[in-house]
């Protein structure tokens, strides 16, 4: 393990994660070995992170048909807790490119949004969300985002606005997307024109 906080290349940190298994381990051990890696010092590179993300976390949160267990929940929100930005790029746009209802997965990046992520990170996970086709599973990831009522930086906020007078047409009669609506109305009144 204290090789972790050694630069690794690529490719051995990849065959490291496969020769420990990582991706399949038993979730009690994967809650432990996040314990871990939140204590090493120095703290993981971008790219380690990133990469650790992947192989700690993909195959199982992409696999959801029902709620994470404690113990995956407790794993998933400890390494957010440290690595937030790069956990982001790896498993939310993985999420987000799932075709279909993904409604464990939605589930998910909401509980995410609302209790663990930084700031920053909620802006990561708005503008990721503004850059796939909107669909009714993504308004309350959406939802989500606004009840943080983070300070958006203004191309943010303009790239929401804009998302949302786009797309108004095409959610007509979705009531999820005028409260969405209402919310940003809400939230961002004196930025709003």
């Amino acid at each position: 393990l204290s090789l972790m906080s050694h630069p690794l290349c690529h490719p051995q940190l990849e065959g490291l994660c496969s020769f420990l298994q990582l991706s399949t381990c038993p979730e009690p051990f994967l809650v432990r070995f996040c314990s871990w890696l939140l204590a090493l010092t120095p703290d993981l590179s971008y790219t380690s992170a990133a990469i650790l993300a992947e192989q700690l976390f993909l195959r199982r949160v992409l696999s959801l048909t029902q709620p994470p267990s404690r113990h995956l929940m407790a794993a998933l929100t400890s390494f957010c807790s440290k690595y937030s930005h790069p956990f982001c790029h790896v498993l939310v746009a993985a999420m987000l490119q799932e075709p279909g209802e993904g409604a464990e997965q939605t589930k998910l990046m909401c509980e995410l949004v609302e209790e663990c992520l930084e700031p920053h990170s909620v802006q990561l996970v708005l503008s990721q969300v503004l850059e796939v086709p909107l669909s009714e599973r993504l308004l309350p990831v959406l939802q989500a985002v606004l009840g943080r009522q983070e300070v958006l930086p203004p191309k943010l906020l303009d790239f929401l606005v804009l998302t949302l007078c786009q797309q108004a047409p095409a959610f007509a009669t979705s009531l999820s997307f005028a409260k969405l609506v209402t919310a940003v109305l809400t939230v961002y009144q004196s930025q709003v024109s």
